[in-house]
């Protein structure tokens, strides 16, 4: 009996001297540890429950709403007094989600939610929850209160990593976006209109959703659109080279204003997205809410934890996506995929070989059918590392690796040029154009040209009812073949007139004439 009680004290002396051990290396390296390691360490010491069926053999909330609630924060952020412009088009672009605004006058407070991701105060939360906060209160759901520091935000994905000084905080577990399903059960956590730790459910209604309302730098235009009444980008001529990332994750699980940086989670408890904007017409849920996945997520939190910033790789491309209406006006074969517009001489695009007119078709060997197949897998990437693409050019497919480089591509003096040129034309002609390709040039049987591929309402070409998709041979006789010819044509007036020839979409030939006026 001695012997094992020996026995039995040297084995508690050496547990707990292996765990004072371990203790200390954790908390000796924590500070070196990225987001996803302290989620393993935590979870290592703290399961979740492996089960989410009841025993009547249906899907069972509870559990899930019980591991996720504890780690999910009310964030209530004051502003000074607010320019003309300034929080109120945040609140306009993305759906109200803001929050409420509770003092007309002087300084101005709002609300939104966030996730805690690490047990030392790591919180992800929406980009514009928090930007230009002058203060950032954090309430967690054991009613204690913290200030909050921002450690780093990305408006491309409109994702902010905030900080409070606290330890042993409970953590959602980072889930995996990929392997969503449509059709699977969600929970949506978060404080809608003040009410906090507030739980809905649903299921995920789509994935991979782009909205458009990511990343709009030129906000000066309102429109009525699928997704309610949203401020969005006017597009003008010009390459958009850097947009918004947007791939959300589409739920119909009930959110409302204050649900921004909440967390969305599957049945186990694990986070899949981070909930962000809302389609309405009303500024309050009506059916269909967005969120970032948590793959997409991850890269950008980790980067900024790390640098501070995001460190993003560029193709180097603009594109379109294509359906059945585009390809028949760009005249091409193929209404899936996406067509390459414009490809920045100095981008890793432009060295792989990618030119305008390519049609992406695959991403690591996945199809293509939206911008959100390519963007979010790029976006996941750093930096110097490569991403395998698949191309048609024509009939012939090709396969290329492109090396992400920093930036787009630096355009040269000459592009800029075009650029420039392009959007003065759109201006003043309301069209935007592009050069034909060889392919083109051969379906219409013409040796020059270029094809209309924007028309803006009110203006010459819409009001010569000259359609996107039209090929403009010439102006006043003279050929055309990119953005410069154009602007030296039409500088060559006949008789004060300006005469349009060329090709509707159909194959038709016309040749306008107008009166040009004065400006």
């Amino acid at each position: 009996m001695k012997k094992f009680g020996l026995t039995l004290t040297a084995a508690f002396i050496g547990g707990a001297l292996a765990l004072g051990a371990y203790k200390v290396i954790e908390n000796k390296y924590a500070d070196n540890m990225s987001l996803e390691d302290k989620q393993k360490v935590y979870f290592t010491n703290n399961p979740l429950p492996s089960s989410n069926l009841s025993s009547a053999g249906e899907v069972d909330l509870t559990t899930a709403a019980a591991e996720v609630t504890p780690a999910v924060v009310y964030i209530r952020t004051t502003y000074a007094a607010l320019a003309s412009g300034g929080q109120d088009q945040m609140q306009q672009l993305f759906g109200d989600m803001f929050g409420q605004h509770m003092a007309p006058q002087g300084p101005q407070m709002a609300s939104g939610s966030g996730v805690i991701i690490s047990p030392d105060g790591y919180i992800v939360t929406n980009n514009h929850v928090v930007e230009k906060a002058d203060k950032i209160d954090i309430i967690t759901n054991d009613h204690r209160h913290f200030v909050a520091k921002v450690i780093g935000t990305d408006p491309n994905t409109d994702l902010a990593l905030i900080k409070i000084n606290a330890t042993n905080l409970p953590i959602v577990k980072f889930g995996n976006s990929d392997a969503v399903k449509v059709g699977e059960w969600v929970l949506a956590v978060g404080n809608p209109f003040r009410l906090t730790s507030t739980v809905t459910a649903g299921i995920v209604s789509a994935k991979g959703r782009g909205i458009g309302i990511i990343g709009s730098e030129d906000q000066n235009q309102e429109q009525d659109t699928p997704f309610g009444h949203m401020r969005m980008q006017r597009q003008n001529g010009a390459p958009q080279l850097n947009k918004g990332i947007e791939s959300f994750i589409q739920t119909d699980a009930a959110i409302n204003p204050g649900n921004s940086g909440g967390a969305l989670v599957n049945t186990r408890g694990e986070l899949i997205g981070i909930n962000s904007a809302i389609a309405s017409q009303t500024g309050s849920y009506e059916g269909y809410g967005f969120a970032i996945p948590i793959n997409l997520a991850k890269k950008v939190l980790n980067d900024i934890e790390k640098y501070g910033s995001v460190k993003r790789g560029y193709l180097g491309v603009s594109f379109q996506e294509l359906d059945q209406d585009k390809a028949e006006a760009l005249h091409i074969d193929r209404s899936v995929g996406l067509y390459v517009d414009d490809v920045s001489p100095t981008s890793g695009a432009a060295q792989a070989g990618i030119q305008h007119g390519d049609v992406i078709t695959k991403v690591e060997g996945k199809t293509v059918y939206e911008s959100s197949d390519l963007q979010e897998p790029v976006a996941r990437l750093q930096p110097g590392d490569k991403i395998n693409l698949t191309l048609m050019r024509g009939n012939d497919e090709k396969n290329v690796t492109v090396v992400l480089k920093s930036d787009a591509g630096t355009m040269t003096r000459r592009t800029a040029a075009n650029s420039k040129s392009a959007e003065e034309l759109f201006n003043k002609l309301g069209a935007s154009f592009k050069p034909l390709t060889q392919v083109q040039k051969a379906k219409f049987h013409v040796n020059s040209g270029v094809m209309v591929t924007q028309v803006r309402p009110g203006l010459l070409f819409d009001d010569t009812q000259i359609p996107v998709g039209s090929v403009i041979t010439s102006i006043n006789k003279q050929p055309v073949n990119n953005s410069d010819d154009i602007s030296d044509a039409i500088t060559k007036l006949r008789n004060g007139n300006l005469v349009i020839t060329g090709y509707y979409p159909d194959g038709t030939s016309f040749s306008n004439m107008f009166q040009q006026g004065g400006e």
